[in-house]
């Protein structure tokens, strides 16, 4: 368990996430995000429920506003965390981050609170666009404070801001990076395939064409059949012009 040192006036997030390399990335993308810091790291379920009770040395629950979930942990299910931070009465809120994709899991996480649901991989906008939402709507609600009463109208706008707010289409599961440089390779030659594709990209040739079809379906690329080959048609893709 490691922890941060945490400033007042932001949120404080308890990245909870088994892979050191994901929850780098996590925090760091944290750290990009106005408004947020991280307020500790748990590799597992117990170290988080440690963590949002009070009982790690160092590290101030009351400190700890948001949980940034994995669902899938070595010593127990994300779904575990929520049902012990609700049963605990933890004052803090949850956003599942993760690849569990199984409509039973959304709905049971969704079922106990949890604020957002992001599905790996997913891009740094995306990532931003659902804190700020949270943060939205924590403030239309009066951010720590418990105290006073709301209008029907107030709710509304809070969950609205919580629900609805979104960013701009792009290419499911296709990292930044990755569209950028198949934009590349594609506008100095174009009409490729996936088989084509990878070698450049360095990657296989299925992870290339999921990258493809991805952006096609997103509606960077243009995808058609190349005729004269004998067998299967194969697909050749194109840049879009001013598509993203």
């Amino acid at each position: 368990m490691s922890d941060t040192t945490t400033p007042e006036s932001s949120i404080g997030v308890l990245v909870v996430e088994d892979e050191v390399v994901a929850a780098r990335a996590h925090a760091k993308y944290i750290d990009r995000i106005d408004g947020y810091h991280v307020a500790g790291v748990a590799k597992n379920a117990t170290q988080a429920m440690a963590a949002v009770t009070g009982q790690i040395y160092g590290l101030e629950s009351s400190g700890i506003h948001l949980v940034l979930l994995d669902m899938n942990l070595p010593d127990g299910h994300g779904l575990q965390v929520c049902r012990g931070i609700r049963g605990q009465r933890v004052d803090v809120d949850i956003i599942a981050v993760t690849a569990a994709r199984d409509m039973q899991i959304v709905q049971e996480a969704l079922s106990y609170g949890v604020a957002q649901y992001i599905i790996k991989p997913f891009t740094f906008p995306v990532f931003k666009s659902k804190l700020e939402a949270y943060s939205s709507f924590r403030n239309r609600l009066g951010g720590d404070s418990n105290d006073g009463e709301v209008t029907q109208t107030e709710v509304d706008k809070a969950i609205s801001a919580l629900r609805t707010h979104t960013v701009a289409a792009t290419a499911k599961g296709v990292p930044d990076a990755v569209q950028a440089e198949v934009k590349k390779l594609l506008n100095e030659n174009p009409g490729q395939s996936a088989a084509e594709l990878a070698e450049g990209l360095g990657v296989s040739r299925v992870t290339a064409r999921r990258y493809l079809e991805s952006m096609a379906d997103a509606g960077m690329l243009e995808r058609r059949p190349r005729y004269g080959s004998a067998g299967r048609p194969v697909l050749e893709y194109t840049v879009v012009p001013d598509a993203g």
